[in-house]
């Protein structure tokens, strides 16, 4: 109960803006991507009821949707959400004033990838993922004009357990 309320708490997305600054942009930060119909538009999202299960609806896509290389929409490898191509990606920017998406969704073996464009970044901040895939992690900072810096690193060694000792723990770090 307390991680679904602090949950519903926390953003589902956040809007950095630089358009303060000579060519400065507007960045749509989020965890996975966009959305399986045209026409979503911010004010919508900061409507969204946060009181429900996000197992489906525009949170769920927010949450689990991740980008392909085709236009249009696909089903989504995830089982959750959709994948969407670069026009999706362009009209979603064009339709909220918006010059770039930022998500973290996926792994990525050089830590991040820009896609559509250069409209999209993926950047993935966990290196070795599952202690296993061997990619490196970045990190993302932004000039006040919204000038993508991108820092690359690689995983720190690994302590003297066997990769992925703790994932069935379960409930014991809980409160």
């Amino acid at each position: 109960e307390m991680f679904m309320e602090l949950f519903r708490s926390l953003p589902l997305a956040y809007v950095l803006d630089g358009s303060t600054e000579p060519n400065g942009k507007r960045a749509f930060v989020l965890h996975g991507g966009l959305f399986s119909k045209d026409g979503v538009t911010l004010d919508q999202l900061r409507k969204l009821d946060r009181n429900v299960e996000p197992d489906g609806g525009l949170i769920a896509e927010m949450l689990w949707s991740d980008p392909q290389p085709q236009p249009g929409w696909g089903p989504s490898k995830r089982g959750i959400g959709v994948a969407f191509g670069p026009d999706v990606t362009h009209r979603f920017l064009e339709n909220n004033n918006l010059d770039l998406i930022v998500r973290s969704h996926e792994m990525k073996d050089n830590g991040y990838e820009i896609e559509a464009d250069g409209k999209l970044i993926t950047i993935f901040s966990a290196p070795n993922y599952c202690d296993q895939m061997g990619n490196e992690g970045a990190f993302i900072r932004f000039e006040s004009t919204m000038e993508p810096k991108f820092t690359k690193f690689g995983p720190s060694p690994h302590p003297a357990v066997r990769p992925m000792a703790y994932a069935s723990i379960g409930g014991q770090f809980g409160i």
